[in-house]
């Protein structure tokens, strides 16, 4: 009960928002710190001193003690998540044996939930770590991968014609989730997707990116990849903000523009309930790494039925349900204000041909008056209420996607004639 009251303190109060090693790391010494005191406690007070609890207690101590002093980041843990769960299942089955033997009377019984729990988490564990495993075997990555200066990022294109299309995902989706929407687009001109660093096929960063980051790093790619600009950039949910701050640093590399229901880049003071709502879900995103390091979010995800066609919703779901995936979302999430402060920079498009689409479903307090205002970045935009669409629904749905790829299609034809979008 120590251990777990010390989890909770450690996770919700200094260590809130921290990396998955530090979360990790840090509950770990809260158990130890439990078992450490079952020894020294049993010696003290009773006349059944239980001297084998020093054992999982230095055992996890200094396991947690190094992961919150060296914190490794996601792609160490994922080799790590090899190891960790058959040594936790020997360590769960030798406190077994050892409190049978050793603890009197029904205090046996207050310690077997624990040693439960323990070899839970070690089968979670193994689980998600092979179940990681055979997704990577079952959906081998496609497209190419391209070094943007010592790390590499996925991208896949398709079709053929100018201008390119360069689809920019929301906040924590990756590449597989533009199923619906890029073979439609490909039909009439080149379209690109591709995962920001730690996502799908790309490598991780080593530090969460802000908005200024993401478009060095996409820059960094169209250019490596040979892709041709000016580009249209397509930017769905927070993947707004991305293409508006890449659209103001690199304003010469971008010809149009769609934003489909994309997040306002004042949503700290244009949505009421935002301040409020990021305060909790940012906490809550620093504990999902953790969460899916065993296997709990893959078992969620498998449970959700997807609009996306195979492939694709089946891939989308197995990047998801990865810690990886978790980690990057706490990332993004973590450097969200300053992402959202970088796109506000943008006031302007000029003439540039601008589609602005918006939800019209389960939309929050303040939300279609944000989007209204994105209207005003070009002086050649057309705003389209996407009836009977919510926020995710625009992309992975099949009329969803059609009315998404109508306005990428608009605006393609746009840049193409130099004339206005079409209404």
């Amino acid at each position: 009960m120590v251990g777990f009251l010390l989890a909770v303190l450690f996770v919700v109060g200094p260590l809130s928002g921290a990396t998955e090693s530090v979360i990790t790391g840090s509950v770990l010494v809260a158990f130890g710190i439990g078992w450490l005191l079952l020894g020294a406690l049993s010696i003290r007070y009773t006349a059944s001193p239980q001297r084998w609890a020093f054992v999982p207690g230095a055992a996890m101590g200094l396991v947690g003690l190094a992961l919150v002093v060296f914190a490794p980041r996601a792609p160490t843990m994922d080799v790590l998540s090899w190891l960790w769960p058959p040594a936790l299942l020997v360590l769960a089955v030798w406190i077994f044996v050892r409190v049978r033997r050793e603890l009197p009377g029904r205090a046996k019984w207050l310690v077997y939930p624990v040693v439960v729990v323990l070899g839970a988490l070690a089968v979670g564990g193994a689980f998600e770590t092979l179940s990681a495993a055979r997704d990577s075997a079952t959906y081998p990555m496609t497209g190419q991968l391209v070094d943007v200066g010592g790390r590499r990022l996925h991208i896949e294109c398709a079709g053929t014609g100018d201008p390119t299309v360069v689809l920019e995902s929301g906040l924590s989706e990756g590449s597989p989730y533009w199923g619906r929407i890029a073979p439609a687009v490909s039909s009439s001109t080149r379209v690109c997707v591709y995962d920001r660093a730690g996502r799908g096929g790309s490598d991780d960063a080593g530090a969460p990116q802000d908005g200024l980051a993401v478009a060095t790093d996409l820059h960094a790619l169209l250019e490596n990849a040979g892709v041709s600009r000016p580009i249209v950039l397509v930017g769905h949910s927070t993947g707004g903000p991305y293409v508006r701050v890449f659209a103001q640093q690199y304003p010469d590399d971008v010809a149009g523009m769609v934003l489909l229901d994309a997040q306002p880049a004042d949503a700290f003071t244009a949505l009421p309930t935002f301040p409020s709502a990021y305060s909790s879900i940012r906490l809550t995103t620093a504990l999902l790494p953790s969460i899916a390091r065993l296997g709990l979010y893959r078992v969620i995800l498998a449970m959700l039925p997807s609009d996306l066609p195979a492939p694709y919703g089946d891939i989308e779901s197995a990047q998801q349900s990865t810690p990886l995936a978790m980690s990057g979302q706490r990332d993004e999430f973590a450097v969200l204000p300053s992402t959202l402060s970088q796109a506000e920079a943008l006031t302007s498009l000029g003439d540039k041909p601008l589609v602005v689409v918006s939800a019209t479903v389960d939309t929050q307090e303040g939300w279609p008056e944000a989007q209204k205002t994105m209207v005003s970045l070009s002086s050649n935009a057309d705003h389209r209420l996407a009836s009977g669409q919510d926020h995710g629904s625009l992309i992975v749905s099949e009329e969803g996607a059609a009315i998404s790829a109508k306005a990428i299609d608009d605006v393609v034809a746009a840049v193409r004639t130099g004339g206005p979008v079409a209404k």
